[in-house]
């Protein structure tokens, strides 16, 4: 998230404040398109955490030929 912020700021010129607005606005448009129950992985990849997927990402793999 952090990472994200500074970009903003340093190759859109946008405030500390308004990088975070940003960021928030498109987080949570993205979990509005969410069923609920992907929610709580976006919340957690945000906070830096490993999420319990439940398997989703083999079974994501799986489609790829992964």
């Amino acid at each position: 998230m952090d990472e994200i912020k500074k970009q903003l700021t340093e190759k859109l010129g946008l405030s500390e404040e308004m990088s975070e607005q940003a960021v928030d606005l498109v987080l949570g448009f993205v979990k509005d398109k969410l069923p609920e129950s992907m929610q709580g992985i976006v919340d957690s990849a945000i906070n830096g955490e490993m999420p319990d997927t439940g398997g989703l990402l083999d079974k994501a793999k799986g489609l790829f030929g992964g």
